[in-house]
């Protein structure tokens, strides 16, 4: 008999409790704080993509899309692949437009993985996966990405690890390039040995690739798992709208992956969302074919923004794991004297004023992320130096 007080959550669910970027969110609105915790910019995206929206509502694109997407919107997510990778695929048998990429994760999860299937998690590890693996029933194998012994490199993972998570076997292997939170851009050298493995072993590779576009450096360019030899044939590569073009609430994603393992996906999304917003869908398809210029100076404005906080944090007395790609800084707290992650982000929000994500959350072992801090840059320029006021203005450290 249920206790009536007693939450009755699913037991496969029950363990991941309310998300912490929602916990978070919640604290920096009581406190008044400056939200750098959770990842969604606070301005708006492009007009021309907002004026596309308004002219799918008038021109009566307002019943059910077919369920894998309208055919606009497939085709142009079809071109812009061919364009990134040299890959053709068929619009209509091989992309499947889903809510956001969130939906897009727990369809592959659901469609593809059987309960007992080990699936390959890097980690920190953004949440929504492990609670995904947990819902299909599958039983995650953490690899874990760690920070360098010094300076403020990449974090980097260990081959010997990756290679004994496939040994224990492996259904699958999620891989997220640009990696939130570090800021990763896997490497070519990264995404070889993972495709090498998933090939010996017969694993499926899922890729989320939300912050292709979001990418700083020349020299470590974004690269889709899909490209690499072999990879094609098992891969799903997943993306979405919000990120590149600020439109985080659209909740536009997209899988492109073989028709059989399409079909999984399809299997699960008919019945999750079964289609997405028809109007929004039309404008996604004019933002990715139109949306260039835009797209090249919100880097631009992104890479100015990573080097103004990052600056500013290090000069604070953080050390700071300069991000690759994505809109989310690293930074370890451990000079300032607190006892982990979430006593620090707590006091920062409180006390402070400004919300950081503790990311110990995306931890197996949570003592792993326990030094560690998660800031969002997608930020308006004042609203990033008004949060580093703050944070000169203190306390920081605990006394």
């Amino acid at each position: 008999m249920f206790a009536m007080d007693t939450p009755a959550t699913a037991k496969r669910l029950a363990p991941f409790g309310t998300t912490i970027f929602t916990t978070m969110t919640r604290l920096a609105l009581e406190h008044k704080a400056i939200n750098l915790a959770q990842g969604f910019p606070d301005f708006d995206g492009p007009e021309f993509v907002k004026a596309a929206a308004v002219e799918a509502l008038a021109a009566g694109h307002n019943q059910y899309a077919r369920s894998f997407g309208a055919p606009v919107l497939n085709e142009a997510i079809a071109a812009a692949w061919k364009g990134a990778t040299g890959l053709s695929v068929d619009p209509a048998a091989e992309v499947t437009v889903t809510s956001g990429c969130t939906e897009a994760l727990a369809a592959t999860f659901l469609g593809l993985i059987n309960p007992g299937d080990g699936v390959i998690l890097f980690e920190p590890y953004y949440d929504s996966y492990r609670a995904g693996v947990a819902m299909a029933g599958g039983v995650p194998r953490f690899v874990t990405l760690r920070p360098p012994a010094e300076g403020d490199g990449e974090f980097v993972f260990d081959p010997d690890e990756l290679k004994r998570a496939f040994a224990v076997g492996a259904r699958a292997i999620l891989v997220n390039t640009p990696h939130n939170p570090t800021g990763k851009v896997f490497s070519r050298e990264d995404l070889t040995l993972i495709a090498e493995l998933c090939i010996k072993h017969d694993a499926i590779a899922i890729t989320d690739e939300v912050y292709e576009k979001l990418v700083f450096e020349a020299g470590r360019p974004h690269i889709s798992l899909a490209s690499l030899p072999g990879m094609a044939e098992r891969t799903v590569t997943l993306s979405s709208l919000g990120k590149t073009f600020s439109l985080t609430g659209w909740k536009i994603g997209w899988a492109v992956a073989p028709p059989r393992l399409t079909a999984g996906v399809r299997s699960a999304h008919q019945f999750l969302t079964f289609a997405t917003a028809t109007p929004l869908q039309h404008a996604a398809s004019v933002a990715i074919t139109r949306g260039g210029d835009y797209v090249a100076s919100l880097v631009k404005q992104y890479r100015g923004s990573r080097d103004f906080l990052g600056s500013a944090l290090t000069r604070l007395g953080f050390r700071v794991f300069t991000p690759a790609g994505t809109y989310f800084i690293v930074a370890d707290h451990s000079a300032f004297g607190f006892a982990d992650d979430v006593e620090f982000c707590t006091h920062l929000t409180k006390t402070v004023g400004v919300a950081a994500i503790p990311p110990s959350v995306f931890y197996d072992k949570p003592a792993d992320g326990r030094r560690l801090a998660r800031f969002a840059f997608c930020k308006k320029r004042e609203t990033l130096e008004e949060a580093v006021r703050r944070m000169e203005r203190g306390p920081l450290g605990r006394g």
